[in-house]
């Protein structure tokens, strides 16, 4: 099921960060999948929220692994959406 424009509004107000390699990451998956992201991405998205700065664009930039920054989070919604914020135009 897809996310709604509320709570797609709301994730996408969440997901502002502190440093801008993190936020254009975040703002090319939102313009790439936005009007394809289901609830199930959304929530995988929010869970990666979570994470600092500094580990969320680590294991953006594949330089450390969701187990070693959060072990709950080494699973395959994130892992999906994961793949999803990293890849390319």
């Amino acid at each position: 099921m897809l996310i709604d424009e509320r709570a797609l509004s709301k994730l996408h107000w969440r997901c502002r960060r502190g440093l801008l390699e993190n936020d254009l990451f975040i703002e090319r998956f939102f313009k790439r999948f936005s009007s394809t992201l289901t609830v199930v991405q959304g929530e995988a998205l929010s869970a990666l929220m979570a994470l600092s700065d500094n580990d969320l664009l680590d294991v953006q930039l594949n330089r450390k692994t969701l187990a070693q920054v959060d072990v709950e989070l080494d699973r395959n919604d994130v892992q999906e959406v994961l793949s999803m914020l990293r890849e390319p135009l």
